[in-house]
């Protein structure tokens, strides 16, 4: 995870060198704004069953390109329509175990689990995403053909296509890895960015269950829903 953080930054700092640099290139009238972007979040849940929390550093790395389109003749607004990729970790006490029936699922209490009547003590539990995603975005920013840094409010939609799908258990006996095939293949969801010049707020406020409809932790339905806050960066 460092190193794909570390990547992270470095593309940033690049973009903003590019971007503070493009003033010695020729003047377009035809420019277009934020074409790529980077962003890293804080995963959370809402709609959470009794008794569930959230452990460690639950995480998303995305990354993707944008046509921009502008609406206007001033450019200042314009639709953002996207394709990218994004892996998202979700570290919590929810325990998915495999079975010749199908997945249980069951919460970890004080960070252990009793399999085969022994009681073993959990170092890291997650469930982990990847997704291919398609922003579609309502742009207004306040730039010009001379200014490029300026603030912006890029707001739309998120769909979302879950093409890898894993549940982890790291304990201090072993690690235990499969395919998760609950999750729900489809998401969708709204969301905000919001900010001035490279730096932006980034929130993802999901619509649809992370699960598809039938697993319960006993009774209980599992209706987790996503809600991703952090920061986006955008590259020329």
């Amino acid at each position: 995870m460092k190193q794909l953080i570390l990547g992270l930054f470095l593309c940033c700092t690049v973009g903003l060198y590019a971007q503070d640099n493009q003033e010695f290139e020729t003047l377009d009238s035809r420019y277009l704004e934020d074409q790529f972007y980077l962003g890293i979040t804080y995963n959370f849940f809402r709609d959470k069953p009794a008794d569930f929390t959230q452990r460690n550093l639950s995480y998303g790395l995305q990354g993707g390109i944008i046509k921009d389109i502008p609406v206007n003749s001033s450019r200042t607004f314009a639709i953002g329509i996207g394709l990218g990729y994004a892996v998202n970790s979700y570290y919590s006490n929810l325990w998915a175990s495999k079975t010749s029936e199908g997945i249980d699922y069951s919460l970890i209490d004080d960070d252990e689990i009793v399999i085969d009547d022994e009681t073993i003590q959990v170092d890291r539990n997650k469930l982990e995403t990847h997704v291919l995603e398609l922003p579609l975005e309502l742009r207004w920013r306040n730039s010009t053909l001379e200014e490029y840094k300026f603030t912006r409010i890029y707001a739309g939609m998120k769909f979302g296509y879950i093409f890898a799908a894993r549940s982890k258990l790291v304990t201090d006996v072993d690690k235990t890895s499969f395919a998760n095939p609950d999750i729900a293949k489809f998401q969708y969801g709204i969301m905000l960015n919001i900010g001035y010049n490279t730096f932006n707020a980034h929130i993802y406020y999901s619509l649809s269950n992370l699960f598809e409809d039938g697993p319960t932790i006993g009774t209980e339905s599992i209706n987790l829903k996503p809600l991703r806050i952090g920061f986006i960066f955008y590259i020329l």
